[in-house]
C-alpha cells in the first residue's frame, strides 16, 4: 500500500437499515485496518425534515427492506413493533443532527450516540425522527441535555450537516452505507460485503 494520505470515508445515516445490518462487519473492518488509514464518518442525510406521516406504501416498502436484510445478512435484528407503536415519518435529518450535536459536546461519545439511535429504532421500537426521543438518548449516553437541546437546533448544527451531505455528494455517493478510500488525491469506491470484512480489506490493500 502506497505511503500517502489515506482516509476511508464511511458514508452513512443513523436511520439507514442497511447501515444497521453492516454494523458488525464495519466494526471488524475498523479493527483490521492498518493504523495508517483514518476512518472518517460522514453523514449522508437519507431523508429531509418533514412533519408528515409516512405513507403506508412507504412503510410497507421499508418493512420489506428489513425482511430482505434479515435474509441477506443473517443475525440482523429488527423489532417490527415499531410500525404499530410509533408514528413513522420519513425524516432522518433530526437523527443526523443529533450525531453532530453530540460531536459538538463530546466527540468521543459519537459512536455511543450512533449506537443508541440505531438500537432505539431497530430494537426498542422508539422513533429517532422525534426530537424528544433524541433528547432521551442524549441523556442515556451521558450528554448535558440542555447543551444538547441548544446545539441540536442551532444554525451551526444545521450547517455542519449540510456540509457533510455536500461532501458525500462530492464523493459521488448516492446510497448508504458507502465506503470511499482517499489516497493522496485519488478517490476509490470500495465494494461492500455485508457478511465479511475480508473482501473489503483486500480491496483496500490492493490499492
Amino acid at each position: 500500500m502506497k505511503d500517502k494520505t489515506q482516509i476511508l470515508y464511511y458514508i452513512h445515516d443513523p436511520m439507514c437499515s442497511w447501515c444497521w445490518g453492516f454494523r458488525p462487519v464495519l466494526e471488524q473492518l475498523k479493527q483490521a485496518l492498518p493504523g495508517s488509514i483514518e476512518v472518517r464518518y460522514v453523514l449522508g442525510g437519507l431523508a429531509p425534515d418533514t412533519d408528515l406521516p409516512m405513507p403506508q406504501a412507504m412503510q410497507n416498502t421499508i418493512r420489506e427492506t428489513w425482511e430482505r436484510i434479515q435474509h441477506e445478512i443473517p443475525g440482523t435484528e429488527f423489532n417490527y413493533d415499531f410500525w404499530t407503536k410509533c408514528s413513522p415519518r420519513r425524516s432522518t435529518y433530526p437523527a443526523c443532527r443529533a450525531i453532530i450535536a453530540c460531536r459538538m459536546q463530546q466527540l468521543e461519545t459519537e459512536q455511543a450516540m450512533l449506537l443508541a439511535i440505531q438500537r432505539a429504532y431497530y430494537l426498542d421500537a422508539r422513533n429517532p425522527s422525534e426530537v424528544e426521543v433524541l433528547i432521551q438518548l442524549a441523556a442515556e449516553v451521558g450528554l448535558d441535555v440542555e447543551m444538547f437541546k441548544h446545539d441540536l437546533k442551532s444554525d451551526a448544527c444545521r450547517d455542519a450537516l449540510e456540509s457533510e451531505i455536500l461532501l458525500a455528494r462530492s464523493l459521488d455517493v448516492h446510497s448508504f452505507p458507502s465506503l470511499v478510500l482517499l489516497q493522496g488525491a485519488t478517490e476509490s469506491g470500495i465494494y461492500i460485503d455485508y457478511n465479511s470484512s475480508d473482501i473489503i480489506i483486500q480491496q483496500i490493500v490492493d490499492r
